[in-house]
């Protein structure tokens, strides 16, 4: 159906373009409806086979990679090789295809959230039908509790509020009504007369006709962003397949030169080629795939521990390098629970303490603790906005605290049934004694008058033993016409205008900050006072004082968010609440620098994708925005290379969570969807837990550094020496079984224990890296090459120092490529420890990590039996060694180490001695390098 401005239309022009009556659809003409919009469903789009997606796992190139790898040690005889390098593509293979399973059931979850049945006006009368059979122009009734079946346009609201923070992201339920609304460009949360496929009826009874079914309703526009946006691959996985390529070629064109190199001085053709396919074996770096999933699925284990259940592997790599965050406000920088923190009273303000539902806090007037007996307004206020009420707040236990021993003590939590601003007004009162047992013992509830969106108010007629009483509470510009008399010193005096300007300029000040604020009054009926309608109570009232509330930041947020601007990392909130909300809490938070710009859905609109890109840079508050908006925003950061963190919790941000380089979703507060639309989910929703997640995945990629540092250059060295010496016209260094038992011994265990490795001090005091950085950035592809050329020279020293006492001897060459064969092992195992530094190995205590100890005493062990055990020896063309030998070997495998070691605490002593200073981390405009 051809999209229109619903909201501008009255409810007769309402029913002539959609030709329908008060009376509802006619049966007939329903299903010919029906036949012409399909049913009212959200489709999933095209399926993607489950075979399909296990097959695709294998495309990669390293995958590709690995097979030959696989094919070529089978042809030596490797078969415990072979066997491994299968088990590493198998396990892939499995991870991933999970990964992708799980990630297209997004769609299936949003599904969910349509009502399963509608109650309809079919030929006149009340029917309750399929929802997947509305269609548009079917009259639908609605009343509390009920989920709307599809985009709807009221003709009739009472009391009517809905629940639409899983769609546009406001903090609470939204008044509704069934007026036409002049302006033609509305967001979506401003659109008071429409209600949306998904959301909740909180309160009151509405009747609406439907003007959107399926794919075309708002919900439907999200299932075709999920649908038609892609997942993108990780930096990560980029760095990969990158490096993975970068091997093969390097790899095997230095073999091919060998293996040329050799038979060219008369090596036999055929032990040069085994030879080669060995350093072939050795040099692709068939444990890579291995290492890289142990490293990220011990980390996962490790962010479980603190709150964060990672849903694909890569993601926590991924959010390691982010460089921008952006949140969602309600719920996942804020607490999602409305509460009083401000007073007004007759010319006082008071502040209020406490968090959330939590009956627990003060009401401090200058600082001290306000004494209830003694304040007569105060008293008044709190009766009046916990009788002028319908919600309720009680205490649970979670399911694993109810598991607990009666010994230890219960953490509960406070929950809220009822609306969020009522629940506010309850716990304020309970705060201070009063609570619901308390009041219902002495006032008896008679009649209540209930709220709509025309008076903005709500009243409760209660009985007393004194009599009765009527308590309003609403809108304060709307109450003051009501009031004839204000409580001011505990006394009742007229409400005169000056008074009524004190109240105004009160309520401004209040929602400068904010707040979303209400007014309260009651008045004292006489037995004669007629209380039939609304109008006959609410008059004469006397004002009491405001209420200011809202929906308040987390705790450690602050915090959170402090840190991530150390780490050189942006924190933007996206929301679906009004800016002056919105900036309020970012200033509160420490998002918002100066010279920050905050930016509406609105302006949003009327901007093409340039213009953004131009302004993305200093926006740090989006407000009023829908969820096409957050996925604009999303896109063009990423446009301009950075790689983008997307938090949220509604279905709204479902899109813009699968857009981004890493979604993370909420885990208590979050919808099925926004969950099954991301790779990270917050147990706790608790902000903070990013950043533990920021450094985990920093760890983690340098940790993945750590081991690609560690075996390129193990195996340059290995390369080299067979190089080198086929070059100058030497024997072999290193016979076939040989450079394979190096390969097996030094890139396995200590390899896998440098993917373990602690994180350095200062890991979280440098700026991410960027989307594009090259695998081998920052100095990396220098150490390899260095520490690999150093690596080889040595052993081919070694080996020319111990042939040299007597090149002719056979016996003398086996007792050569043994020392070489001792030396190049020692030397990967003492770089091992270098490689745990971006400095040297001088710059970190080398019993920290025990793992790669152990590893490095068992690597050592092994060589030791393959140079002593005598069965060992023939297998491995080995003989023992003396003194001499070992110091050759022990000299020459130190000299990379201690040399490179030297070069960089000579280079950092020199470094600091040229910069005296150092610019403050975490201001707003240096970030740490």
């Amino acid at each position: 159906m051809e999209r229109k401005n619903w909201h501008q239309m009255d409810t007769l022009e309402l029913q002539q373009t959609l030709d329908v009556t008060g009376q509802g659809l006619l049966s007939e003409e329903a299903r010919k409806r029906y036949e012409r919009f399909g049913p009212n469903e959200l489709s999933e789009g095209e399926k993607i086979s489950p075979i399909t997606l296990l097959l695709n796992q294998f495309k990669d190139f390293m995958i590709l990679v690995l097979v030959g790898a696989t094919l070529i040690s089978g042809l030596l005889g490797e078969y415990l090789d072979a066997i491994t390098i299968i088990a590493i593509i198998v396990l892939n293979a499995i991870l991933g295809f999970i990964q992708e399973f799980r990630a297209e059931r997004s769609l299936r979850a949003l599904k969910q959230l349509s009502a399963p049945t509608a109650k309809v006006l079919r030929d006149g009368e009340v029917r309750q039908i399929q929802a997947s059979m509305l269609v548009p122009g079917d009259v639908v009734l609605l009343e509390s509790g009920d989920r709307i079946p599809a985009d709807i346009r009221f003709i009739e609201t009472n009391s009517c509020y809905v629940e639409e923070s899983a769609l546009t992201g406001e903090s609470v339920p939204v008044s509704k009504h069934c007026e036409r609304i002049d302006e033609a460009d509305v967001p979506l949360g401003d659109m008071k007369n429409l209600g949306f496929m998904g959301t909740m009826m909180t309160r009151g009874t509405g009747k609406g006709i439907v003007v959107r079914t399926g794919m075309d309703t708002e919900m439907g526009k999200i299932a075709g962003l999920i649908q038609s946006t892609e997942s993108a691959e990780t930096p990560l996985q980029r760095r990969l397949e990158q490096l993975g390529k970068i091997l093969i070629v390097v790899a095997l064109g230095l073999t091919v030169m060998v293996v040329v190199a050799g038979i060219l001085h008369g090596q036999p053709a055929y032990g040069m080629f085994l030879a080669g396919v060995s350093l072939a074996v050795a040099a692709i770096p068939e444990g890579l795939p291995a290492i890289v999933t142990i490293a990220l699925a011990l980390g996962v284990q490790r962010m479980i521990k603190r709150k964060a259940i990672v849903r694909k592997l890569p993601s926590v790599e991924t959010l390691g390098c982010a460089s921008v965050i952006c949140s969602d406000k309600t719920g996942t920088l804020t607490q999602n629970k409305m509460t009083v923190t401000r007073l007004w009273l007759g010319g006082r303000n008071l502040e209020v303490t406490g968090e959330g539902y939590e009956p627990f806090g003060q009401i401090l007037d200058d600082g001290k603790p306000v004494e209830l007996k003694n304040d007569q307004a105060l008293r008044r206020l709190l009766q009046v906005g916990a009788l002028c009420n319908n919600a309720s707040i009680y205490e649970t236990f979670p399911e694993e605290q109810r598991k607990k021993k009666a010994k230890e003590e219960l953490k509960s939590t406070w929950e809220l049934k009822g609306d969020p601003t009522e629940g506010a007004l309850v716990a304020l009162a309970v705060k201070m004694g009063m609570t619901a047992q308390s009041l219902g013992a002495m006032y008896v509830r008679e009649r209540e008058f209930p709220f709509d969106s025309e008076r903005k108010r709500m009243s409760v007629l209660v009985k007393h033993q004194g009599g009765r009483l009527i308590c309003t509470k609403g809108a304060p510009d709307v109450m003051l016409e009501q009031c004839a008399y204000m409580l001011w010193d505990g006394k009742v005096v007229p409400f005169t205008a000056t008074l009524k300007q004190k109240v105004l300029a009160a309520n401004e000040a209040m929602a400068k900050s904010a707040l979303r604020v209400l007014g309260m009054a009651y008045r004292d009926l006489k037995p004669t006072d007629p209380c039939n309608t609304d109008e006959d109570v609410e008059k004469q009232l006397v004002f009491v004082g405001l209420t200011g509330m809202i929906d308040p930041p987390r705790r450690e947020v602050r915090d959170a968010i402090a840190t991530c601007r150390r780490a050189g990392i942006k924190t933007v909130m996206i929301t679906g609440d009004h800016q002056t909300t919105a900036e309020a809490i970012a200033g509160q938070l420490g998002i918002m620098p100066r010279g920050g710009q905050a930016l509406s859905g609105q302006q949003l609109s009327a901007m093409t994708d340039d213009q953004l890109d131009q302004h993305v840079e200093r926006v740090y508050v989006y407000a009023r925005v829908s969820p096409e908006h957050k996925l604009r925003i999303v896109k063009s950061l990423q446009r301009g290379g950075h790689v983008v963190a997307m938090t949220g919790d509604g279905v709204n941000d479902a899109p813009a969570i699968k857009a981004a380089d890493i979604g993370i979703a909420m885990g208590i507060t979050g919808t099925d969807v926004s969950k099954e639309a991301s790779s990270l989910v917050l147990s706790d929703d608790n902000f903070s837990t990013i950043v533990a997640a920021i450094e985990e995945g920093r760890g983690i990629y340098e940790n993945i550094r750590k081991f690609i540092r560690y075996l390129l250059a193990s195996n340059v060295g290995e390369i080299l020496t067979m190089f080198l010496a086929m070059m100058m016209g030497f024997p072999l260094p290193l016979v076939p079984i040989q450079i394979l038992w190096v390969n097996l011994v030094t890139d396995g265990l200590p390899a896998m224990a440098l993917g373990v490795d602690q994180a350095e001090k200062d890991l979280m005091e440098q700026k991410p890296r960027g989307a594009k950085e090259n695998i081998f950035a920052r100095r990396l592809g220098w150490k390899i090459i260095s520490r690999g050329v150093l690596i080889g020279i040595c052993t081919l020293a070694a080996f020319w120092l111990t042939l040299r006492v007597d090149p002719q001897s056979a016996a003398q060459l086996t007792l050569a490529q043994t020392v070489a064969f001792a030396t190049l092992v020692m030397a990967q195992l003492i770089h091992v420890f270098d490689c745990r530094s971006s400095r040297s190995i001088f710059h970190r205590n080398l019993f920290q990590n025990r793992y790669l100890v152990l590893s490095v005493i068992s690597s050592v062990l092994l060589l030791l039996a393959v140079i002593y055990i005598e069965p060992l020896q023939p297998i491995f063309k080995t003989v023992s060694l003396g003194m001499r030998e070992w110091a050759i070997t022990f000299v020459m495998a130190g000299i990379p180490t201690f040399v490179m070691g030297i070069g960089s605490v000579l280079s950092d002593g020199k470094s600091k001695r040229s910069k005296p200073g150092r610019p403050m981390i975490g201001s707003t405009n240096v970030r740490a390098s």
